[in-house]
Protein backbone atom coordinates (compact mmCIF):
# COMPACT_ATOMS: atom_id res chain seq x y z
CA UNK A 1 0.00 0.00 0.00
CA UNK A 2 1.28 3.79 -0.65
CA UNK A 3 1.49 5.96 1.58
CA UNK A 4 -1.75 8.16 1.82
CA UNK A 5 -1.67 11.53 3.96
CA UNK A 6 -5.31 11.96 4.93
CA UNK A 7 -6.24 14.64 7.41
CA UNK A 8 -5.60 14.37 11.43
CA UNK A 9 -7.40 16.45 13.67
CA UNK A 10 -4.75 17.10 16.27
CA UNK A 11 -2.59 18.71 12.94
CA UNK A 12 -4.83 21.74 12.70
CA UNK A 13 -4.50 24.75 13.80
CA UNK A 14 -8.35 24.75 14.64
CA UNK A 15 -8.44 21.96 16.37
CA UNK A 16 -9.16 22.64 20.11
CA UNK A 17 -6.05 22.39 22.11
CA UNK A 18 -7.57 20.75 25.12
CA UNK A 19 -8.96 18.44 23.21
CA UNK A 20 -5.50 17.98 21.48
CA UNK A 21 -3.88 17.38 25.08
CA UNK A 22 -6.08 14.86 26.07
CA UNK A 23 -4.90 12.94 22.85
CA UNK A 24 -1.23 13.21 23.46
CA UNK A 25 -1.55 12.76 26.83
CA UNK A 26 -2.68 9.23 26.17
CA UNK A 27 0.03 8.46 23.89
CA UNK A 28 2.48 9.83 26.60
CA UNK A 29 0.93 7.25 29.05
CA UNK A 30 0.71 4.33 26.36
CA UNK A 31 4.27 4.95 25.39
CA UNK A 32 5.77 4.94 28.76
CA UNK A 33 3.45 1.30 30.05
CA UNK A 34 3.82 -0.21 27.41
CA UNK A 35 7.80 0.61 26.82
CA UNK A 36 6.67 1.21 23.08
CA UNK A 37 10.88 2.44 22.30
CA UNK A 38 12.45 -0.10 24.13
CA UNK A 39 14.00 -0.66 20.91
CA UNK A 40 15.36 3.35 20.65
CA UNK A 41 17.61 3.27 23.92
CA UNK A 42 20.65 1.14 22.48
CA UNK A 43 20.15 3.60 19.20
CA UNK A 44 20.33 6.67 21.45
CA UNK A 45 22.94 4.80 24.04
CA UNK A 46 25.25 4.68 21.14
CA UNK A 47 24.55 7.97 19.20
CA UNK A 48 25.07 9.90 22.49
CA UNK A 49 28.29 8.14 23.41
CA UNK A 50 30.17 8.28 20.07
CA UNK A 51 29.00 12.57 19.85
CA UNK A 52 29.99 12.87 23.88
CA UNK A 53 26.66 14.74 23.58
CA UNK A 54 24.75 15.11 26.78
CA UNK A 55 21.56 17.00 25.85
CA UNK A 56 18.60 15.84 23.47
CA UNK A 57 16.60 18.03 21.65
CA UNK A 58 12.77 16.27 21.11
CA UNK A 59 10.66 17.56 18.44
CA UNK A 60 7.00 17.09 18.57
CA UNK A 61 7.27 15.77 21.95
CA UNK A 62 3.20 16.35 22.32
CA UNK A 63 2.70 14.84 25.84
CA UNK A 64 6.24 13.61 25.91
CA UNK A 65 6.11 10.43 24.18
CA UNK A 66 7.69 7.66 25.80
CA UNK A 67 10.69 9.91 27.21
CA UNK A 68 9.80 9.37 31.04
CA UNK A 69 10.77 5.44 30.21
CA UNK A 70 13.37 6.40 27.57
CA UNK A 71 14.97 8.83 30.15
CA UNK A 72 15.07 6.55 33.01
CA UNK A 73 17.37 3.90 30.90
CA UNK A 74 19.59 6.24 29.32
CA UNK A 75 20.62 8.14 32.49
CA UNK A 76 21.86 5.06 34.11
CA UNK A 77 24.65 5.61 31.30
CA UNK A 78 24.24 9.00 30.77
CA UNK A 79 23.98 10.16 34.42
CA UNK A 80 24.55 14.40 32.93
CA UNK A 81 22.00 13.95 30.24
CA UNK A 82 19.16 16.72 29.34
CA UNK A 83 16.04 15.97 27.62
CA UNK A 84 14.22 19.30 26.24
CA UNK A 85 10.53 18.84 24.78
CA UNK A 86 9.46 20.95 22.37
CA UNK A 87 6.71 21.16 20.35
CA UNK A 88 4.75 23.30 17.64
CA UNK A 89 1.68 23.10 20.22
CA UNK A 90 3.10 22.36 23.23
CA UNK A 91 1.25 20.38 26.19
CA UNK A 92 2.45 22.51 29.10
CA UNK A 93 0.33 20.60 31.45
CA UNK A 94 1.98 17.59 30.16
CA UNK A 95 5.59 19.11 30.20
CA UNK A 96 5.15 20.08 33.88
CA UNK A 97 4.10 16.81 34.66
CA UNK A 98 6.75 15.08 33.02
CA UNK A 99 9.29 17.63 34.31
CA UNK A 100 8.12 16.62 37.98
CA UNK A 101 8.82 13.25 37.53
CA UNK A 102 12.39 13.22 36.46
CA UNK A 103 14.82 16.64 36.66
CA UNK A 104 16.79 16.04 33.88
CA UNK A 105 13.84 17.56 31.57
CA UNK A 106 12.77 20.86 30.84
CA UNK A 107 10.57 22.66 27.89
CA UNK A 108 9.99 25.25 25.73
CA UNK A 109 7.04 27.08 26.00
CA UNK A 110 6.80 28.68 22.64
CA UNK A 111 5.95 27.12 19.77
CA UNK A 112 9.34 25.22 18.27
CA UNK A 113 8.92 23.76 14.26
CA UNK A 114 10.90 21.13 13.70
CA UNK A 115 11.55 22.37 10.35
CA UNK A 116 13.34 25.72 11.77
CA UNK A 117 14.78 24.52 15.27
CA UNK A 118 16.53 27.50 16.59
CA UNK A 119 20.32 27.66 16.23
CA UNK A 120 20.71 28.01 19.76
CA UNK A 121 19.14 24.40 20.32
CA UNK A 122 21.72 22.29 20.66
CA UNK A 123 22.27 18.27 21.17
CA UNK A 124 21.11 15.24 19.77
CA UNK A 125 17.29 15.46 18.06
CA UNK A 126 14.91 13.34 18.42
CA UNK A 127 11.28 12.86 16.98
CA UNK A 128 8.56 10.09 18.32
CA UNK A 129 5.55 8.87 16.40
CA UNK A 130 5.94 12.00 14.88
CA UNK A 131 7.27 12.05 11.40
CA UNK A 132 4.12 10.78 9.63
CA UNK A 133 2.50 13.89 10.41
CA UNK A 134 4.81 15.57 7.53
CA UNK A 135 5.03 15.62 3.73
CA UNK A 136 7.49 14.17 2.39
CA UNK A 137 8.71 17.71 1.36
CA UNK A 138 8.27 18.72 4.95
CA UNK A 139 9.86 15.31 6.50
CA UNK A 140 13.24 16.24 4.49
CA UNK A 141 12.74 19.79 5.41
CA UNK A 142 13.59 18.07 9.38
CA UNK A 143 16.32 16.57 7.96
CA UNK A 144 17.92 19.08 5.99
CA UNK A 145 17.86 21.65 8.79
CA UNK A 146 19.75 18.87 11.21
CA UNK A 147 21.86 18.87 8.35
CA UNK A 148 22.87 22.49 8.13
CA UNK A 149 22.70 23.18 11.70
CA UNK A 150 25.36 20.13 11.81
CA UNK A 151 23.24 18.32 14.58
CA UNK A 152 22.94 14.38 14.99
CA UNK A 153 19.06 13.31 14.48
CA UNK A 154 17.40 10.10 15.38
CA UNK A 155 13.41 9.48 14.94
CA UNK A 156 11.14 7.13 15.76
CA UNK A 157 7.58 5.33 14.72
CA UNK A 158 5.59 2.90 16.77
CA UNK A 159 3.26 1.73 13.88
CA UNK A 160 3.42 0.92 10.02
CA UNK A 161 1.11 0.48 7.21
CA UNK A 162 0.54 -3.37 8.07
CA UNK A 163 -2.79 -5.45 9.39
CA UNK A 164 -0.99 -5.64 12.98
CA UNK A 165 -0.70 -1.83 13.00
CA UNK A 166 -4.25 -1.31 11.68
CA UNK A 167 -5.90 -3.65 14.18
CA UNK A 168 -4.65 -2.23 17.26
CA UNK A 169 -5.81 1.35 15.75
CA UNK A 170 -9.19 -0.42 15.53
CA UNK A 171 -8.98 -1.72 18.78
CA UNK A 172 -7.63 1.74 20.13
CA UNK A 173 -10.99 2.86 21.95
CA UNK A 174 -11.22 -0.09 24.07
CA UNK A 175 -7.51 0.91 25.71
CA UNK A 176 -9.21 4.56 25.72
CA UNK A 177 -12.11 3.51 27.87
CA UNK A 178 -9.77 1.09 30.22
CA UNK A 179 -7.35 3.68 31.03
CA UNK A 180 -8.01 6.88 30.83
CA UNK A 181 -8.95 7.18 34.59
CA UNK A 182 -5.29 6.29 35.24
CA UNK A 183 -3.43 8.86 33.21
CA UNK A 184 -1.83 12.20 34.95
CA UNK A 185 -2.29 14.48 35.39
CA UNK A 186 -5.74 13.78 36.38
CA UNK A 187 -8.55 16.06 34.37
CA UNK A 188 -12.34 16.11 34.91
CA UNK A 189 -12.62 17.18 31.39
CA UNK A 190 -10.27 14.10 29.60
CA UNK A 191 -13.32 11.87 31.68
CA UNK A 192 -16.56 14.07 30.15
CA UNK A 193 -14.80 14.03 26.73
CA UNK A 194 -14.37 10.05 27.01
CA UNK A 195 -17.75 8.91 28.54
CA UNK A 196 -20.31 11.32 28.60
CA UNK A 197 -19.49 12.74 25.08
CA UNK A 198 -16.94 10.12 23.30
CA UNK A 199 -14.61 12.44 21.78
CA UNK A 200 -11.62 11.43 22.37
CA UNK A 201 -12.28 7.52 21.38
CA UNK A 202 -13.24 8.19 18.39
CA UNK A 203 -10.83 11.23 17.91
CA UNK A 204 -8.01 8.48 18.58
CA UNK A 205 -9.34 5.95 16.46
CA UNK A 206 -9.31 7.83 13.62
CA UNK A 207 -5.97 10.10 13.79
CA UNK A 208 -4.46 6.55 15.07
CA UNK A 209 -5.86 4.59 11.63
CA UNK A 210 -4.15 7.89 9.54
CA UNK A 211 -1.07 7.68 11.33
CA UNK A 212 -0.55 4.04 9.91
CA UNK A 213 -2.11 5.01 6.38
CA UNK A 214 0.80 7.81 6.74
CA UNK A 215 3.46 6.08 8.03
CA UNK A 216 7.00 6.06 6.48
CA UNK A 217 8.16 2.71 5.29
CA UNK A 218 12.01 2.03 5.41
CA UNK A 219 12.32 2.37 1.39
CA UNK A 220 10.35 5.88 1.59
CA UNK A 221 12.53 6.93 4.53
CA UNK A 222 16.01 6.04 2.43
CA UNK A 223 14.31 8.27 -1.14
CA UNK A 224 13.37 11.48 2.02
CA UNK A 225 17.28 11.37 2.53
CA UNK A 226 18.92 10.57 -1.02
CA UNK A 227 17.33 13.78 -1.94
CA UNK A 228 18.80 15.99 0.98
CA UNK A 229 21.60 18.45 0.58
CA UNK A 230 25.34 17.16 2.08
CA UNK A 231 23.80 13.82 3.15
CA UNK A 232 26.96 12.57 2.34
CA UNK A 233 28.32 14.46 5.78
CA UNK A 234 26.57 12.29 7.62
CA UNK A 235 25.97 8.27 8.62
CA UNK A 236 22.72 7.53 8.12
CA UNK A 237 21.07 4.33 9.53
CA UNK A 238 17.23 3.24 8.60
CA UNK A 239 15.45 -0.03 9.59
CA UNK A 240 13.05 -1.36 11.22
CA UNK A 241 12.95 -3.70 14.40
CA UNK A 242 10.20 -5.69 16.62
CA UNK A 243 9.03 -4.34 19.77
CA UNK A 244 6.66 -6.35 22.25
CA UNK A 245 3.92 -7.20 19.64
CA UNK A 246 4.27 -3.79 17.93
CA UNK A 247 7.27 -2.66 15.74
CA UNK A 248 9.53 0.33 15.58
CA UNK A 249 10.66 2.46 12.39
CA UNK A 250 14.04 4.41 12.82
CA UNK A 251 15.53 6.67 10.75
CA UNK A 252 19.36 8.28 11.85
CA UNK A 253 21.67 10.27 10.66
CA UNK A 254 25.34 10.92 12.65
CA UNK A 255 28.02 13.34 11.55
CA UNK A 256 30.60 11.33 10.23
Amino acid sequence: MNRIHLIEFEDQPWFPGFLRNYMTDLLQFLANKSKLFKPSIGILDDMLKSSKENNIIDLGSGGGGGLLYIAEELVKAHPDLNILMTDLYPNISAFEYTKRQNEIFSYKTESIDARNVADDLKGLRTQFLSLHHFRPDDAKAILQNAIDSKSNIAIFEGQERSIISFLAMVLSPISVLLLTPFIKPFKFGRIIFTYLIPLIPILILWDGIVSCLRTYSVREMEVLVADLKHQDLYEWNIGRVKSGPGVNLYLTGKLK
